[in-house]
């Protein structure tokens, strides 16, 4: 199954919606999972995870995760080769590296990473990048 996560912010709460589905051409979804939760931390430049990770967490608690499974999340696994890692990287690394784990973003990382693929989407002027781990 491949799980996709991404999470919106209101004034007082985060509500984080996942998506699932069995192959990357299905055309519906197999499942869909959301929940509301409080917002633990302020935006922090930089670390973008610790406003989103708790939320992602929460809802995996109700997905009964199986060996094969995807995620995906809207953000980045790693942030260079230096070993930094983004908000897909404490995924993976929270769920004991059992699940691999796709960041996709919109908005480019200057640090030079070799794990980083960037994606032209069709006619779109604006890139997309894709990391995994």
């Amino acid at each position: 199954m491949i799980y996709a996560f991404d999470t919106f912010y209101y004034p007082d709460y985060a509500k984080t919606v996942c998506i699932a589905f069995e192959q990357w051409n299905s055309e519906t979804e197999s499942f869909i999972y959301s929940e509301n939760t409080e917002i633990r931390s302020d935006y922090e430049s930089g670390a973008f995870y610790k406003r989103e990770l708790p939320c992602i967490l929460s809802l995996i608690k109700k997905i009964d995760l199986k060996d094969g499974d995807l995620i995906i999340v809207d953000g980045y696994v790693t942030l260079g080769n230096n070993g930094k890692i983004g908000l897909g990287g404490y995924l993976y690394e929270s769920l004991d590296k059992k699940c691999p784990v796709i960041g996709i973003a919109k908005n480019g990382f200057a640090s030079e990473d070799n794990m980083r693929k960037t994606i032209f989407r069709g006619k779109k002027k604006q890139n997309t990048f894709i990391s995994y781990c």
